[in-house]
């Protein structure tokens, strides 16, 4: 089975929002064969640079699917446009709205 994380923007949102805003697109990614990894990482605390916790994670977990799929709005979403590049220059395949 073909493995796929979600890049979207997360700027401003709790934890509730992000899972709601992907909730949808989760299914239709496993209804077409796909299993979902999950990187949205409620541990992380409030020490240091949170986003640039999260990009480094994603970044990580981006080494080990087969595919990212960029929700609508990524290209303003600095975390998404560093992880969009990684799959360009790495040959991960990008998957879009």
């Amino acid at each position: 089975m073909k493995k796929v994380i979600i890049s979207q923007p997360m700027k401003g949102k709790t934890e509730e929002q992000v899972r709601s805003e992907r909730s949808e697109l989760v299914k239709k990614l496993e209804k077409e064969g796909y299993e979902v990894v999950d990187t949205i990482f409620p541990d992380f605390t409030n020490k240091g640079n949170i986003p640039l916790k999260y990009l480094a994670k994603s970044i990580e977990y981006i080494a080990d699917v087969d595919a990212v799929y960029f929700m609508d709005g990524w290209q303003n979403a600095r975390g998404c446009k560093i992880e969009h590049q990684c799959c360009v220059d790495y040959g991960i395949s990008i998957i879009k709205d």
